[in-house]
């Protein structure tokens, strides 16, 4: 109720405020309409995240359920399984991941943090939990090593120490490896931290310990002595096991490799310099780069793999990161397009004893991952399935479209199939583990980005997945060859001035439009078939703010145009071909018409899918560099493109290719200039005014060039050509155009009938319309002019104006008229194709017919509020101040299931809905306390309550703000743990048992239970139980107890839903208990039997 009285206020205030009589209606006319909308139907919840993990630092892979998970710098945890099942967790510390292992085949994880603290996560519910953490004080972790089927974690430190963790209570034992135990007596020196830990593949009981000076212990842990030391004097930085245990091959600082016998005590039986040129007297290979990872993998039917990252010789200048596989006498060297991470060999059994049988090497690198063939010749790699490209090149600007027509998601993925890259392995992608979720969400969504080298992606983004359509290469209308020419001389290369600022899409036309960081515009017509573009057509537009000149009738804002009120089409210099200025984008030119990029003058081939219709392009003027484009729409109906900077706005006809409109800003108010503006020069600012923020880190360039978008060249402000803020006379006088909105609307107060509009908004917060008179459809509008008439100013508010849309008399959304698609390149018949192509304005509006009393609602937001004015009469009636002290950086009028509201996303962080068109406030959620350049850049709503924004520099973030989405979401998230039988250990043979070959066996209970081994010290680490529940219990069961709970639950859940298990699992705990107790005994009682006497 309360929020209903402050409206009634506001109202009544606006009442007294407004001098026109008419307003008295306003509140009444409010009421007519019944809101739909209710707070309830609004909740805001993250539903996915897409794209590389950005800063990777750690990697595991679980064979069985074959599930990948990388951990970041950041603390953040990535899971991947099938194509479309991936998760996303943080860790609350955000903490950089060191080290990842997966209890394989029990739906459980262990993370180790850089602030020495270890978690246990459950993966068997939809969003993983911690189950319990440990937080060490004293000691610093360096490496961790979970044993197959064990439930004991060790946990090796800086002070070369090691501890051993119960992994099911996350309780630390008293059993502890003490540094100076495991080394030479004799020796004064400590060891260095532990780089490596692991188990004798048929030994459980010998654990091999590396230090990272060089000195690696078998040490045994029943004895609790080292059996043997191995000495080497280069630093160690990774150990791995033969399956046969008898063998063991360590990684060194000097790339080198050693191999040793576990008997052999002085030197390595080989050493091996896989990079390092041999000297022919049989001196020791000249030193190479560290191998920081070495592994050691054996197949049944031929010689083992050894692989390596690392270990190039030093004379490899600008070579690229390098993977080694070496098998038997071949070596090969793959060569990375980022530094490795980590890499993994994924093999066909967990069993450490067995042999490996390698067939892929999954590579993480710093901003990709590579899974490479082992199988096939060449080793291909094989395609990636994930959505991990979305930072190929910097993302400079986003769309987001949910509900788009059903037949556009086929119509990309058919013309980009055709851009796949050929030569991959032939497989299967092998990370194939989990379930899709059984989501009912079921309209097609598309993601639109644009990147800093011109390039324009489409991504289905359908039911929470995310899949790369189509990849437009926008830089190749023009000529590449500028920057070669200056490559030495000038910055000039290091920007990007092919980068898309501003996007705008007619998706039921497929009529695309970009606007390019150097001041152009391109339109693009969709085709499914491939064309030869002999001349590229080209529209060069003067755009000047000269001030002094504004009494003339046809003043330099116009560039020559006569009298804004009939423009002539072709009175703007206009050349059908490519430009004869040389094209430069320096700033000491002597003047002249010149764009910042050169349009290619040869054919342009352009293949089936987005193909260049129009560039359009500002020129300099009198060694005036162009302004950068803040506002861009198009519509498919009128056949119009607008555009719009600081100085003012065009309006292009790309159906007649030419120039309708070309106004300075100031010359839209006419005679009703609101605001007393100075006469200044236009030398004084060459900024661009609404340049792309600091996507990512760039250093500041000079002024005069278009500018970047990786140069932050506004002190990392959110200045989004805001003038609203900074009221100086500077400022004021440069009125940018901020926003543009297509209607069929009434364009003066008190029309009767509807007109087609072209309504703009600016930085300083008015709302202008201009009517728009189009020829008659076919002929007739490939001839006359379209004609455009300022017809005043319709609104005005505080703060630069964000969104317009308009509403019909019960509410609902007035789309934009669009004409269908149609096919472009069909030449056969071209009276027909007439016919298709008259201009069929889809006005597709709830309401079918618009009544001459009936009345529109027009929305429009600004930065810091939000007014709702009835049409024709122009009258406000309802009004809202969204923020007082920060300013919205997104506004979209969204159409959800129960109605259409207004979203907001503001600068403090908070997300805000409101009702329209009575402006209630329907949700207030504070979603991000701090936000930066880029999400303010990228930040989108979109219909059916979805939005997203780039959260880091390589990935999207998906959120919904719908009730009905969030208590959907749980069906529509994948599993990733699916039941899966653990495969049988390898048979070792009868007389391999007999004599002593077989693998042994510990009971580690005995050993490192608090019966034998004793309390660990309090004041070492501090157990933190997580908020996992008692579905993580289950979930993180392991050991004899846990074999046995397990195989109840696998049965359980194959035949009965989860959720009838609660009832059993106390009954279940204590037979599992008493068959713990018998198993032992019997173990006691067979313990000194020999094997003849069972």
């Amino acid at each position: 109720m309360k929020k209903f009285n402050i409206r009634k206020v506001l109202d009544g205030l606006k009442e007294v405020s407004s001098s026109t009589p008419s307003v008295q209606v306003g509140p009444q006319e409010n009421h007519l309409i019944h809101e739909t909308l209710q707070s309830e139907h609004f909740q805001l919840c993250k539903t996915v995240r897409h794209g590389f993990p950005y800063q990777p630092s750690s990697m595991a892979f679980d064979p069985v359920q074959k599930i990948l998970a990388i951990g970041t710098q950041s603390g953040a945890l990535r899971l991947f399984g099938r194509p479309g099942v991936e998760c996303y967790c943080q860790h609350e510390s955000g903490a950089a991941v060191i080290q990842l292992q997966f209890l394989i085949n029990e739906g459980a994880l262990v993370s180790a943090l850089a602030d020495d603290s270890v978690h246990l996560w459950n993966l068997r519910q939809k969003r993983p939990a911690i189950l319990h953490s440990l937080k060490f004080s004293k000691e610093r972790i360096t490496f961790c090593h979970l044993p197959f089927q064990s439930k004991w974690l060790y946990i090796g430190t800086e002070r070369g120490n090691i501890h051993v963790v119960n992994v099911e209570s996350f309780m630390l034992s008293g059993y502890v490896i003490m540094w100076n135990k495991a080394i030479e007596l004799s020796s004064k020196a400590h060891p260095g931290p532990v780089v490596h830990i692991s188990d004798n593949p048929i030994d459980e009981g010998k654990l091999i310990i590396g230090f990272e000076s060089g000195i690696v212990v078998l040490w045994d842990l029943k004895s609790k002595k080292a059996d043997y030391r191995y000495t080497y004097d280069e630093a160690i930085h990774s150990v791995a096991w033969h399956h046969e245990g008898k063998q063991f091959i360590c990684s060194h600082s000097d790339g080198t490799l050693t191999i040793w016998n576990i008997r052999g005590q002085g030197k390595p039986i080989q050493t091996i310099t896989p990079h390092g040129k041999q000297p022919k007297d049989g001196k020791k290979p000249e030193p190479c780069k560290p191998i920081l990872k070495v592994e050691y993998k054996t197949t049944r039917n031929g010689e083992p793999f050894i692989i390596l990252s690392g270990g190039l010789s030093y004379d490899t200048v600008g070579r690229r990161p390098c993977l080694t596989v070496m098998h038997g006498k071949s070596t090969a060297v793959l060569e990375m397009d980022y530094p490795i991470v980590d890499f993994l060999t994924l093999c066909e059994t967990p069993y450490a004893n067995d042999f490996q049988e390698p067939y892929a090497v999954v590579v993480l690198l710093e901003k990709d991952l590579v899974v490479i063939d082992l199988a096939q010749n060449g080793y291909p790699i094989f395609e990636n399935p994930y959505p991990l490209t979305i930072h190929e090149s910097p993302v400079t600007c986003c769309e987001y479209v949910a509900d788009c027509p059903a037949d556009l998601i086929p119509a990309l993925y058919s013309v980009g199939s055709r851009q796949k890259r050929q030569g991959y392995s032939k497989k299967e992608w092998p990370i194939s583990g989990g379930n899709w979720g059984q989501g009912t969400q079921s309209y097609p969504e598309i993601i639109l980005t644009g990147h800093a080298d011109g390039t324009v992606k489409f991504w289905d983004a359908s039911a929470i997945m995310l899949q790369v359509l189509y990849k437009l290469k926008t830089a190749k209308v023009f000529d590449r060859n500028r920057s070669k020419e200056d490559k030495g001389s000038t910055e000039a290369s290091d920007e990007d001035p092919f980068a898309i600022q501003i996007m705008a899409w007619c998706p039921e036309s497929r009529m695309l439009c970009v606007a390019g960081v150097s001041a152009n515009v391109i339109i693009y017509r969709f085709s499914k078939l491939e064309v030869t573009t002999e001349v590229v057509q080209l529209l060069e537009v003067r755009m000047q703010y000269e001030l002094n000149d504004i009494e003339s009738p046809d003043g330099g804002c116009g560039g020559g145009e006569q009298t804004p009120a009939l423009p002539t089409p072709g009175a703007s210099p206009q050349t059908s071909g490519p430009p004869s200025h040389p094209s430069t984008s320096s700033s000491n030119s002597d003047g002249g018409n010149m764009p910042c990029l050169k349009v290619r003058s040869t054919p342009l081939k352009q293949s089936a899918g987005f193909q260049v219709d129009l560039v359009v392009q500002l020129v300099w003027v009198s060694g005036e560099p162009p302004q950068q484009i803040t506002s861009l729409a198009v519509n498919s109906s009128y056949g119009l493109v607008v555009f719009g900077n600081s100085n003012g706005l065009a309006v292009v006809d790309y159906v007649q290719k030419t120039v309708v409109l070309n106004l300075g800003t100031v010359e839209l108010y006419g005679s009703n200039d609101p605001y007393q503006r100075q006469p200044r020069s236009p030398r004084k600012t060459r900024q661009p005014s609404g340049g792309l923020c600091d996507i990512n880190e760039g250093s500041a360039t000079s002024e005069d060039r278009c500018k970047s978008p990786t140069s932050d060249h506004r002190d990392n402000s959110f200045s989004r050509s805001r003038s609203s803020s900074v009221t100086s006379i500077d400022k004021e006088a440069r009125e940018a155009i901020s926003s543009f909105h297509f209607s069929e609307a009434f364009a003066r107060k008190g029309d009767s009938a509807l007109t087609p509009c072209l309504y703009v908004g600016t930085t300083l917060g008015t709302v202008l319309a201009l009517a728009i008179t189009l020829p008659p459809a076919g002929e007739q509008r490939q001839l006359q002019p379209v004609i455009i008439s300022p017809t005043g100013m319709l609104v005005r508010l505080k703060g630069s104006v964000m969104r317009m849309a308009f509403l019909d008399s019960t509410g609902s959304m007035v789309p934009p008229a669009y004409e269908p698609w149609f096919e472009p390149n069909v030449t056969a018949d071209g009276e027909e194709r007439e016919k298709v192509r008259k201009r069929r304005p889809v006005s597709v509006s709830p309401s079918t017919s618009q009544d001459l009393n009936e009345s529109q609602y027009a929305v429009v937001c600004s930065e810091k509020q939000a007014k709702v004015i009835s049409l024709p009469s122009q009258t406000a009636i309802s009004k809202a101040s969204i923020t007082e002290t920060s300013f919205i950086l997104r506004a979209d009028v969204v159409q959800m299931s129960h109605g259409a509201s207004l979203a907001c996303f503001c600068a403090n962080g908070h997300i805000m809905t409101l009702s329209v068109p009575g402006l209630r406030p329907l949700m207030d959620v504070n979603y991000l306390p701090l936000t930066d350049m880029r999400i303010a850049r990228t930040f989108c709503f979109t219909n059916l309550g979805q939005a997203m924004y780039l959260c880091s520099p390589t990935e999207v973030q998906r959120l919904t703000y719908s009730q009905d989405t969030c208590e959907n979401l749980q069906e529509m998230l994948g599993e990733l743990f699916t039941p899966v039988e653990t495969p049988e250990a390898p048979n070792r043979g009868f007389f391999k048992g007999l004599f002593g070959g077989g693998s042994q066996s510990l009971d580690r209970e005995d050993l490192f239970g608090e019966t034998s081994s004793g309390k660990a010290s309090r004041s070492l680490a501090q157990h933190i139980p997580g908020p996992g529940g008692l579905e993580g219990m289950k979930g993180a069961a392991s050991g004899i107890v846990g074999d046995l709970a397990r195989a109840r639950i696998a049965l359980d859940e194959r035949g009965q839903k989860l959720g009838e298990l609660d009832e059993r699992t106390a009954a279940m705990m204590a037979s599992a208990d008493s068959f713990s107790k018998h198993a032992h005994e019997m173990m006691l009682k067979c313990k000194d039997k020999k094997w003849y006497q069972f």
